[in-house]
């Protein structure tokens, strides 16, 4: 009798949504997942009567009974013991990503990765594709299943996808049409044994690419430029600077964005000054948006139409609120420190820095410069403290611990005075303490608008 079941490791966006529509292509899908399955996944999975473990795994079931193993990236592929087990009994893996590509083979991917970015990014691709006519849809690590997209009634033109390593790393033949490398900085390095093998997790994307296809990448970025010298890469690559005029790409010139698509086909698109977003991390996420529009041949008027309109996107420099001349900051996405770096370079002093969390490998040198410059305490918060402490106690005065976020707050305000900002910035990941960077931030927010309350009380 012919194998029909497909196991899902991991009962979350990705596992469910890969479940669903491994449902839908009539296979027999069972999710099984090391911890507990949150209530809304375990809900969906119940009312499409689809088998479900927690907390653990049923290794002879799998071992025995499946026909594939559908893998969330969450997962490690080299550390887990099941994964190495499933590997030895010859158990085809895949990810989610690829499952799906293999029923949309003539869909047209736009894949976005970087370690900062990503999500701004894709957004804006996406709005100006839509503001173009086309038929859009957006998943991957923005929150979004690609699956759960894939199942919708009405199939798109292209998706956009944000690819985080993680998910890189499962990829064995998934290609992109247009690639995008937006930047590589130190990070994840608690997974990845060294630099290296990250930097190599990033640039599956391109090395998977065929002729036909494009690679787009950030001239400005060194650890960019040398995986480019040490990759074999097939597709045509097209950069974006915002430093350096480019004979090919899209670039800055009298504080203009151009674009060429060949050397003498300058074209110019939009003046700076005309975007909303400031600081240079969305400068480059715009660029890199203008080269994918221009790559496709969009029309400029859906290019400038969508990039004027562009609102901060939630938790990267939201402004909460301002309580007596003190101004709070939401920056709970900055999961490295080169987004904080960002976030520290484009404010003004004094600061009151909140950070903190699951460190993931992080090398804090970066920093030093701006935070003598700018930051007058240091909030940090989470369950391990130390390496973040010992590192800048020799470069700032007032730093205070602790592993809850009301306090947090509490003690950020106390130690402010009028005039300074207070950031959630944290570099580091939110999982020592939080489901992950949104719970964080939308906590945040809810904690600075409690204090709000309660120093305008007598105005309500």
């Amino acid at each position: 009798m012919e194998k029909k079941l497909i196991v899902v490791l991991g009962g979350r966006e990705s596992g469910v949504g890969a479940a669903l529509l491994a449902k839908k292509k009539g296979f027999t899908p069972f999710v099984s997942d090391s911890a507990v399955i949150p209530k809304k996944y375990k809900r969906i999975l119940i009312e499409n009567k689809i088998s479900f473990e927690e907390n653990g795994h049923t290794e002879n079931l799998i071992a025995k009974e499946a026909l594939k193993v559908i893998k969330s990236p969450g997962i490690s592929s080299v550390k887990n013991p099941l994964i190495n087990k499933i590997n030895h009994l010859k158990i085809p893996i895949v990810s989610e990503l690829e499952f799906v590509k293999s029923y949309l083979k003539t869909s047209y991917v736009i894949g976005i990765t970087g370690s900062n970015g990503k999500t701004t990014t894709s957004f804006i691709v996406y709005r100006i594709l839509k503001k173009e006519g086309l038929r859009v849809g957006i998943a991957g690590n923005i929150g979004r299943s690609f699956s759960r997209e894939a199942l919708k009634k009405e199939k798109k033109d292209v998706y956009v996808l944000e690819l985080s390593s993680f998910q890189l790393d499962d990829f064995l033949k998934f290609r992109s049409n247009i690639a995008v490398i937006l930047n590589i900085t130190r990070d994840h390095l608690d997974r990845y044994n060294n630099i290296e093998e990250y930097i190599f997790s990033k640039f599956k994307i391109a090395t998977l690419q065929k002729r036909e296809d494009f690679l787009i990448y950030n001239y400005d970025d060194p650890m960019i430029r040398e995986g480019l010298k040490k990759y074999s890469i097939q597709s045509k690559c097209i950069p974006f600077s915002i430093k350096k005029e480019l004979h090919v790409g899209t670039y800055i010139k009298w504080n203009n964005i151009f674009f060429k698509k060949k050397e003498n086909e300058e074209r110019d698109i939009l003046n700076v000054k005309n975007i909303p977003l400031k600081g240079d991390h969305n400068l480059y996420n715009i660029m890199a948006s203008i080269t994918i529009s221009e790559t496709l041949n969009i029309q400029k008027k859906s290019i400038i139409s969508t990039i004027s309109k562009l609102k901060p996107i939630k938790h990267r420099m939201e402004k909460v609120l301002s309580i007596n001349g003190v101004q709070f900051i939401n920056d709970s996405k900055a999961t490295n420190v080169n987004a904080v770096f960002y976030a520290l370079k484009n404010m003004n002093p004094p600061i009151i820095w909140i950070a903190g969390g699951k460190d993931k490998g992080n090398d804090y040198r970066e920093l030093v410069l701006l935070v003598k410059k700018k930051v007058k305490a240091i909030i940090c918060l989470g369950k391990q403290n130390k390496k973040f402490v010992d590192f800048f106690k020799e470069i700032i005065d007032i730093i205070v611990e602790t592993d809850n976020l009301k306090k947090a707050v509490r003690i950020a305000y106390t130690l402010s005075t009028r005039g300074d900002n207070i950031i959630l910035s944290p570099a580091c990941s939110s999982l020592d303490l939080f489901q992950d960077y949104k719970e964080r931030g939308n906590k945040f927010k809810q904690e600075v608008r409690n204090l709000f309350y309660e120093k305008n009380r007598y105005f309500f």
